[in-house]
């Protein structure tokens, strides 16, 4: 999503707990686009880190005019079996930490009277599934958190929408893709027979990060291969 936004003209941030990891994601996307770039190290569940992160981003470049809340955990388990350590980290890490950037963002972008939020969601936010309790409240959390942002900062030109992906064919959900039983229960539920490829959302990321989406706040884009049609 990232090396999409740099190909449509972004200068992109890339932000990880990992340093090295922030700094070489950051060099891949220059190399590949040539546009500017930064990699900061930030824990996205900790205030003062986010504010932090933030405010080394308009130093660097001069203004922040997008947020792509894109951090993510999911641990699957049935509720009983959850311990407070294991639910806390996927709430922190999938509802606060979205909060947390885009309060430390909104000063700047309600006072340049612009900006593009962009929530990554799930369809698990609004289909339930099993063993998925945790990972469910979370994004269901930021599907109503966006709605609300949405209209408390609407009357200064900054949108906020969600997007829902389906199942996708990345490293967290390696584990359900490689067992052959859950595996085929995905594919059968899937309208289009298979697992998305995270590129397939690189088009929309850059539809809700530009003025093609000035219009539509508070909205959930859900691309899930036809899974919610059923």
């Amino acid at each position: 999503m990232a090396l999409a936004l740099a190909e449509a003209g972004a200068n992109v941030a890339i932000t990880s707990r990992n340093k090295e990891r922030a700094e070489a994601g950051a060099s891949f996307i220059a190399e590949a686009t040539g546009q500017p770039t930064l990699g900061v190290m930030v824990d996205v569940t900790q205030a003062d880190d986010v504010e932090s992160m933030v405010r080394t981003v308009v130093e660097h470049f001069g203004s922040i005019d997008i947020l792509v809340n894109n951090a993510g955990v999911n641990i699957r388990k049935e509720i009983e079996a959850f311990d407070e350590e294991s639910w806390d980290l996927v709430q922190n890490t999938n509802l606060k930490a979205p909060f947390l950037c885009a309060r430390a963002v909104a000063k700047y972008m309600r006072r340049q009277k612009h900006g593009r939020v962009i929530n990554i969601a799930s369809m698990l936010g609004s289909v339930a599934l099993p063993g998925r309790g945790a990972y469910s409240s979370s994004k269901g959390g930021l599907l109503q958190l966006t709605k609300v942002l949405a209209l408390e900062w609407a009357p200064d030109n900054v949108t906020v929408n969600a997007l829902s992906p389906g199942p996708m064919a990345t490293e967290l959900n390696k584990v359900v893709m490689e067992d052959p039983e859950t595996n085929h229960y995905f594919i059968d539920n899937i309208a289009l027979g298979r697992w998305g490829d995270p590129e397939e959302l690189a088009g929309a990321i850059v539809f809700l990060a530009s003025d093609a989406s000035s219009f539509m706040t508070g909205a959930d884009l859900v691309i899930d291969g036809g899974w919610s049609a059923r």
